[in-house]
């Protein structure tokens, strides 16, 4: 079992930056494929970012491409989502997930989610 704890989220200013962290438990982290999602009110969970269990080929959302990076530190269990540029929309859950079996942009492709934590990008 993998547990997944969020931190990081909060209320900032469009055109600020936020760094979201992710822990994980347990002694297999290094062999997941770890991913961020987000989640509106209303709206379905949509996919953000996602890194290979080596940290490479990360690969992104279009809609944040550029202006996003996710990263992990496999020594800490620990995966990031480094966002600048932040753009006001509707506040959004931000959920870190971990995938064993495979590098996935679908919800369906992982085992493991977190809580969320909340981000709300005001104008």
């Amino acid at each position: 079992q993998v547990q997944l704890v969020e931190s990081g989220g909060g209320l900032v200013q469009a055109g600020g930056s936020l760094r979201l962290s992710c822990l994980a438990s347990g002694r297999t982290f290094s062999t997941y494929g770890m991913g961020w999602f987000r989640q509106a009110p209303g709206k379905e969970r949509e996919f953000v970012a996602v890194i290979s269990w080596s940290g490479g080929r990360p690969y992104y959302a279009d809609s944040v491409k550029g202006r996003f990076t996710i990263s992990r530190d496999n020594a800490e269990n620990t995966v990031h989502l480094q966002m600048a540029s932040l753009k006001p929309e509707v506040p959004a859950v931000y959920y870190c997930a971990a995938a064993t079996k495979w590098v996935t942009v679908s919800v369906d492709g992982y085992d493991y989610w977190g809580q969320g934590t909340q981000v709300t990008v005001s104008s």
